[in-house]
């Protein structure tokens, strides 16, 4: 028995008892699993009847505010909008009930079928917007995208506001003419300080039917017209619609700029950004005209975060849908969320180095370190990094000149960029791509021109957001190019592009794409040329700010030579006139007293090409002793041209503006010095007069006493004469009766 009893004893142990703790610990598991479901399934069950309560709450007060409206406005007794009343009030009664007892009932009873689905449209949502394909890790969060996006999809977001409903025909009208019928509201803030804001009025028809009260057919929803930007004090991420993904990186990403404004991170945006930001997510159209390399990185980064922010809210409802439609047959307007094609943001930059610092910024926003993957990271790094030029020690350049010519200065470049949840992907097929960026010379390429075989211009039928920085470098680019390719925006796809017709917005599908695009537009100097574009290529129905403060201080003050300088006025009837009686006026009234042998170095300074080549024609034919410089002359002929310009070898030099932008040369000997036009930008006039010091002379070319400046300009030059004078000097100019003015150094 004593043996039975230990072989028994063994058994037990070993078997039996592993076995029993086996089951046990299931019996454990499943029991906490079921609990943890239930324990949510209840926190759900309580949110959801909170939820619907609150509606029901609303639905009343609604129904209560028109009964009173109805019974104040209607005196006389109609029995047919009675009838339907009362039909339309026992509706919506019966809706109310029935929503209150299903979301009481049927969260008792479905919760786990609830969770099940939601895995289930997790799993099945696949990207419909033209090829848009998500890593299997995105696409089992879009659960907490459709949470989110029920908030955002509210009245109270100005994505969903803007890009939602069609225009309505009167505003529709009063877009498509010429100019459009606006309201100007003037406000002035503390930091971007006077703002010009324009919003497109819809027209008041005169065969306009009375709005029916009561009616039985549903209402269609129209897109509200454009309204005047606030400015915050406090940053509240709901407030201001900022998604969740990207919330938690601001701070980190934009500490530089709050560091280098002296300003704690609590803070969180700087004083600018905050000012620019309200004005970007209102989505009006922005021209900005006080761009400088200081504030540089702070338009850069509000911006970057202002594209992120859009496109994630497009990607976000775009997913959202694609879930509720895995389990439906037929698509109804509602999930009408894309365009005719992908492409949806484009920036324009000069400069490879200023695309690196956007995508740079991109990153740091989207995905931080450690925070998702960049695609070819290692090949842009290489591409878009290096190219330095050489800046000289000896005669060192303006500080501006080595800011903006730093890092690669190649202008011959484009890059598709992918957005998703953890991921951005670069070096993406164009039609495969969010976000573009290129310069104006490297769109201009694809774009081609009429005739060309090889030329798309389709991915710009459907861009929602153009952002033009640094746009006065375009314009010493070639500002044509910028045109031709606006000139190509929002037209008819030749080929469709894997395009699901059924999701495009119905607005995109009428053509009216160029009324929904938002622009922004940045430059260091106020331009009639960059106002021109705003005016006749931008049309965005919610209106357009324009920052407009008037010059104080002119670049006059900056002149430390003592030289006497004429300001010629020429009267204009138009633009295009003005090229040629400019042109009159130069050969009448100031070159024959410029041929004088007393009047020898003297530099004339065109700001247009186009100027240049009828000057030196003309010069030419009249067999003038003259020099040129211009931006394609080769190193040899300009040093040829400025030793003989230096030893009185050339009574002129013909000076082109871009020239000296790209190359800021120091040209010695100048004794009297032309300004066929007034330069685009006014830090020019006084670096080309500082260049009349003594240091730079020709002791044998001339004598100090006879040293003259003249500035030829007429009306539609005013805005870059204040650039020069300063607001108050211009206005008395423009007041007098003179077409003459002299100034010299050292007056106020």
């Amino acid at each position: 028995m004593g043996k039975n009893k230990k072989f028994m004893n063994k058994k037990r142990k070993g078997s039996f008892k592993s076995i029993y703790k086996k089951r046990k610990k299931a019996e454990e598991k499943d029991k906490d699993i079921v609990n943890k479901k239930a324990i949510f399934n209840r926190y759900k069950d309580k949110q959801k009847v909170a939820e619907e309560l609150i509606k029901i709450k609303r639905m009343e007060e609604k129904f209560k505010m028109q009964q009173e409206t109805s019974s104040e406005s209607e005196q006389e007794d109609d029995t047919y909008e009675q009838l339907v009343s009362c039909f339309k009030r026992d509706k919506n009664n019966l809706v109310i009930e029935s929503e209150d007892e299903d979301s009481i009932s049927d969260n008792e009873s479905l919760n786990n079928d609830r969770v099940m689905n939601n895995m289930e449209e997790s799993n099945i949502s696949n990207d419909t917007d033209n090829g848009l394909h998500e890593s299997g890790d995105d696409e089992k969060i879009v659960v907490a995208d459709e949470i989110e996006l029920e908030n955002d999809e509210t009245d109270n977001d100005p994505f969903t506001s803007h890009f939602e409903y069609d225009l309505p025909d009167e505003l529709l009208v009063s877009l498509s003419n010429s100019p459009p019928n606006e309201k100007q509201f003037n406000k002035t803030w503390p930091l971007l300080g006077n703002l010009v804001v324009n919003i497109p009025q819809p027209l008041e028809s005169l065969n306009k039917k009375p709005k029916l009260k009561v009616s039985i057919l549903e209402e269609k929803i129209y897109a509200p017209t454009g309204t005047v930007p606030h400015t915050f004090n406090i940053v509240n991420f709901d407030h201001l619609n900022i998604k969740t993904q990207i919330r938690g990186n601001i701070v980190a990403s934009n500490k530089k700029n709050l560091i280098k404004n002296d300003l704690e991170l609590t803070e969180v945006f700087t004083p600018l950004q905050k000012e620019l930001f309200a004005i970007m997510n209102n989505y009006q159209d922005l021209y900005y005209t006080e761009r400088s390399f200081l504030n540089a990185d702070e338009i850069r980064y509000i911006y970057c975060l202002h594209v992120a922010n859009h496109m994630l809210k497009t990607r976000t409802k775009i997913l959202h849908h694609n879930a509720k439609l895995a389990k439906k047959l037929d698509i109804t307007d509602e999930y009408r969320d894309q365009g005719l094609v992908r492409p949806k943001v484009l920036i324009l930059v000069p400069f490879k180095d200023a695309a690196y610092r956007v995508v740079k910024t991109l990153i740091d926003i989207v995905v931080p370190k450690e925070a998702g993957q960049v695609v070819n990271k290692n090949r842009f790094e290489d591409d878009f990094t290096g190219g330095e030029l050489i800046m000289p020690t000896k005669n060192p350049k303006p500080e501006d000149y080595e800011l903006l010519f730093s890092g690669n200065t190649d202008d011959t470049f484009r890059l598709g960029l992918t957005l998703t949840k953890k991921t951005l992907k670069l070096y993406t097929d164009f039609y495969g791509s969010d976000i573009l960026i290129a310069s104006p010379l490297g769109l201009r390429m694809i774009v081609g021109a009429e005739g060309e075989e090889e030329r798309d211009y389709d991915f710009l039928a459907s861009i929602e957001m153009l952002i033009l920085d640094q746009a006065d470098v375009f314009l010493m680019q070639n500002w044509d190019h910028l045109l031709h390719i606006l000139d190509h925006f929002h037209l008819q796809p030749k080929k469709t592009h894997g395009t699901d017709f059924s999701r495009v917005r119905s607005w995109a599908v009428n053509g009216w794409s160029k009324y929904y695009r938002q622009t922004l537009l940045f430059s260091s100097i106020s331009l009639p040329e960059i106002r021109s574009v705003l005016n006749k290529k931008c049309q965005n129905y919610a209106g357009r700010v324009v920052i407009a403060n008037p010059t104080e201080v002119g670049s006059i003050q900056q002149v430390i030579v003592q030289v006497p300088q004429l300001f010629h006025r020429f009267n204009a009837t138009s633009p295009l006139a003005s090229v040629d009686l400019r042109f009159e006026y130069f050969i009448k009234e100031i070159l024959p007293k410029q041929r004088d042998t007393l009047m020898s170095h003297t530099l004339i300074y065109v700001p247009s090409y186009f100027d240049f080549v009828r000057l030196r024609n003309y010069f030419k034919k009249e067999d003038i002793s003259f020099v040129q410089i211009c931006e394609y002359s080769k190193d040899a002929k300009i040093a040829r041209a400025r030793d003989m310009f230096f030893h009185t070898e050339a009574h002129f030099l013909l000076y082109s503006e871009r020239v000296h932008f790209f190359r800021r040369l120091r040209i010695k000997g100048i004794r009297h010095i032309i300004f066929y036009q007034p330069p685009t930008y006014p830090h020019f006039y006084s670096e080309m007069l500082n260049l009349m010091q003594e240091s730079n002379q020709n002791k044998f070319g001339g004598s100090d006493c006879n040293m003259t400046a003249t500035v030829l300009y007429c009306k539609y030059d005013m805005q870059r004469a204040a650039a020069l004078l300063g607001a108050q000097r211009l206005a008395r100019m423009a007041a007098s009766d003179k077409s003459v003015h002299m100034y010299v150094t050292g007056e106020k």
